[in-house]
C-alpha cells in the first residue's frame, strides 16, 4: 500500500512539473547591453525563459533540445504601426461597400499569421474598425495565430480629417460620425471618443493630427487638430493608462501633437529642426514607417492603383520619409520601430531595418528600436523586448549575425511566442 502511495505521489509530481525546452544558440543578440554573444543555451518552462547558460548545455532525458547553433537568436521583434484588418490592393476603396466585418475577420487572420511568421512577436494595431481589437483577444485565447496585439480599435479624426470613414462618400452615405465612430469636433468630444475606445476595449490612442496620403481627401499635410483637442485627448488617455499615438505628415499639427503630450510621431514626413527640438524636449518618439513611404510611392506609378486625390499625395509624401528618418535620428530624436504594414504586403516589415541601417542607423541600434525600446514605450519591458531569465519566451533566430548582415531579418527561420514553436 505504501509503495503504491509512493508512486502516485511520484507520478503527480511528474506531471506537476512543465517541460523544459533547451535552445542552443550559435549566437544571440543582447539588446540590453548592446552586442552579440556566443554559444549561450535558453532554458524554457511554459512560457517564460527559465535561465540562460553559457555554452551548449546538455539536454536531460525527457526535455526538447532545439538546434539553433548555426543561427542567430534574438528577442521577438515589435513592429508599433501595423494595421491586420487590410493589406494594400487595387480595390481597397471599394471593399467597404463589399465586405461584411466576418470577412475582415478572416483576412485579419490571414494577416496576423503572417506577421508572426515574419518575426514579429507583438503589434500595435493603430487602426481599423474594432476586428483588431477582437482579432487581439481571439490570438490571446488561442483561437487565431497571431502576434500578441495591442490595439488602438477605430483611430480618432476630425470632421473631413484623415481617419473620418466616410471621406469621399457621396452625400446620402457621408452622414455625421461622432465620437461613437472616432470623430470628433471639441475637447468634450475628444474625452468621449476616448472614453469610448476604453469602453470597446482598446489598449492604446491613435489620432489624425494632420492629412494623410490614402484618405479620399484634398491635404495630406494641414494640421486637423486644435491644441486643447489634442491636450483633452492625451489627458483622458492618460487617466485611462493608454500610450498615445499622433499620426502626422505636416509640421504644424506635429507641434501641436508634441506640445499637447502625444508620446510617439507616426511618419513625422515634413517635419522641421525645430519640430526634431521639440520632440527631444517633450521626450517623443518618432516612428518612422519608411517602408510604407516608398511602398507608396511605387504604387501611384501603377495608373489607376490609388483615387486621382491620393496619387499626387503618394508621390510627394512617400519619397520623403527615409531623409526625414535620417535627420531625426542624427539630430538625437528617440526612434520606435514601425513600418504601416498593410499600407504594403504584411510579412515584409523586416525591410525597415534596412531602410534605416542605410543612412546611418547602426545596426544594433535599429534591432534595439524594435525590441527593447518598444517594450519600455508599452511598458511591457518586464517580460518583453530582451532574452532575459523571467521574461516570456518570444524567441526567433535568422541565419547570419544581423550586425553583419542586416538583410536577414528578412528571412527569419524560427519563431517561438511564448514558449511555444510557430516557425521552425
Amino acid at each position: 500500500m505504501k509503495s503504491i502511495f509512493t508512486f502516485s505521489l511520484l507520478l503527480f509530481s511528474f506531471l506537476l512539473s512543465a517541460q523544459q525546452t533547451y535552445i542552443h544558440c550559435g549566437k544571440l543578440v543582447d539588446v540590453e547591453k548592446g552586442k552579440v554573444v556566443s554559444e549561450k543555451t535558453i532554458i524554457v518552462e511554459d512560457d517564460l525563459i527559465k535561465d540562460i547558460k553559457n555554452g551548449f548545455v546538455e539536454v536531460p532525458e525527457g526535455s526538447e533540445l532545439i538546434d539553433l547553433s548555426s543561427s542567430t537568436v534574438l528577442p521577438g521583434l515589435f513592429d508599433m504601426h501595423v494595421h491586420l484588418e487590410s493589406e494594400t490592393s487595387k480595390d481597397n476603396y471599394i471593399k467597404p461597400f463589399k465586405l461584411n466585418e466576418a470577412d475582415v475577420a478572416y483576412e485579419a487572420q490571414v494577416h496576423a499569421k503572417t506577421t508572426l511568421m515574419a518575426g514579429f512577436t507583438s503589434v500595435r494595431d493603430l487602426g481599423g474598425s474594432g476586428v483588431n481589437t477582437s482579432l487581439r483577444d481571439a490570438v490571446n485565447k488561442g483561437f487565431v495565430v497571431g502576434p500578441t496585439i495591442y490595439s488602438a480599435g477605430k483611430s480618432i479624426a476630425t470632421t473631413g480629417g484623415h481617419a473620418d470613414p466616410t471621406n469621399g462618400y457621396k452625400a446620402t452615405l457621408m452622414g455625421s460620425p461622432g465620437p461613437y465612430d472616432g470623430v470628433i469636433n471639441g475637447t468634450s468630444e475628444a474625452r468621449e471618443a476616448v472614453r469610448q475606445r476604453y469602453k470597446n476595449g482598446s489598449d492604446v490612442i491613435k489620432i489624425t493630427a494632420t492629412g494623410g496620403v490614402l484618405s479620399v481627401a484634398k491635404s495630406g499635410s494641414n494640421p486637423q487638430f486644435f491644441e486643447d483637442e489634442i491636450k483633452a485627448i492625451v489627458e483622458t488617455a492618460n487617466d485611462y493608462g493608454m500610450l498615445t499615438a499622433a499620426h502626422a505628415h505636416g509640421d504644424e499639427g506635429m507641434q501641436r501633437a508634441i506640445k499637447a503630450g502625444i508620446k510617439t510621431i507616426e511618419h513625422g514626413t515634413l517635419m522641421s529642426e525645430e519640430t526634431m527640438e521639440l520632440m527631444k524636449e517633450y521626450d517623443t518618439y518618432l516612428v518612422p514607417t519608411i517602408t510604407a513611404g516608398k511602398s507608396v510611392a511605387e504604387m501611384a506609378e501603377i495608373e489607376g492603383y490609388y483615387p486621382d486625390l491620393v496619387t499626387p499625395k503618394a508621390k510627394a509624401i512617400g519619397p520623403k520619409l527615409q531623409d526625414t528618418f535620417e535627420k531625426a535620428y542624427k539630430k538625437g530624436v528617440k526612434i520606435a520601430f514601425g513600418t504601416d504594414a498593410g499600407v504594403f504586403k504584411h510579412g515584409l516589415n523586416a525591410k525597415e531595418f534596412g531602410y534605416m541601417v542605410e543612412v546611418g542607423m547602426p545596426a544594433m541600434e535599429a534591432i534595439q528600436s524594435a525590441t527593447l525600446v518598444s517594450a519600455k514605450l508599452l511598458k511591457v519591458d518586464k517580460y518583453y523586448g530582451s532574452i532575459e531569465k523571467g521574461k516570456k519566451a518570444d524567441i526567433i533566430a535568422v541565419e547570419k549575425n544581423p550586425l553583419d548582415d542586416i538583410s536577414t531579418l528578412e528571412n527569419v527561420i524560427f519563431v517561438m511566442k511564448h514558449g511555444n514553436i510557430a516557425k521552425q
